[in-house]
């Protein structure tokens, strides 16, 4: 083989590697649910509101359309994006609001039935404040959860009146869960999940949409 040819095919698999390696940085670390970014509006807190639904529709979600999710309404438009990551400032009280269109699933360790980490410790049910969920009696019945471990932060989300199964949902009955809580000075990544588990057809139901980032999991980005 000629230099030119050597040449030639060093430079080929040089470009082969490259693209290989873009490919994936796009593929794995770039691609994925977007993030939805809330700023602090004019009181200097935030609004974040999302909603959990039993599966969704294969419009919104072509991967796993039976999958139970979450979904988080984007502050800018009022549109409804199938993604569990946001980001919000450092040091600042967050409001959630948390519509429920899934029915009851209980929590199979009533620790989870606890809220902390909360403004006042106590989270609203329909406008009443409540600091601990019977997931089981009643009369407030659990469907999912809304955790940040790293800020011991923990949330059972009130199972809705009925059942949607094409998220996103936005003229059907539903439950109204509500808190605030206050992010950290430090920046990060801090993790968030439901605890219930909600995987159907897995093991014990923790795995599919339990541990798959746009769906049960995510990551709230505390930005300076």
């Amino acid at each position: 083989m000629s230099l030119a040819a050597r040449v030639a095919t060093l430079i080929v698999a040089v470009f082969a590697v490259a693209g290989g390696a873009i490919f994936a940085v796009a593929h794995y670390l770039l691609g994925g649910p977007p993030t939805v970014d809330f700023a602090a509006g004019p009181s200097g807190q935030v609004s974040v509101v999302m909603q959990t639904d039993a599966s969704s529709s294969p419009a919104a979600v072509p991967d796993h359309p039976t999958w139970v999710s979450y979904f988080i309404r984007a502050p800018a438009t009022g549109r409804w994006i199938h993604t569990t990551l946001f980001q919000v400032p450092a040091h600042t009280r967050v409001n959630v609001t948390i519509f429920g269109y899934d029915g009851s699933t209980p929590v199979r360790n009533q620790y989870w039935g606890q809220v902390t980490g909360t403004v006042g410790g106590v989270a609203h049910y329909g406008g009443k404040p409540v600091q601990t969920v019977n997931g089981w009696n009643g009369p407030y019945l659990v469907q999912h959860t809304f955790a940040i471990p790293g800020l011991n932060l923990n949330v059972p989300v009130e199972a809705g009146p009925a059942t949607c199964t094409a998220g996103p949902c936005t003229g059907n009955a539903h439950s109204t869960t509500t808190f605030s809580f206050e992010t950290p000075a430090q920046p990060g990544a801090y993790r968030w999940q439901c605890f219930v588990p909600c995987g159907l057809s897995y093991l014990d139901g923790n795995g599919g949409p339990m541990q798959t980032i746009g769906y049960m999991t995510g990551n709230m980005q505390v930005a300076s």
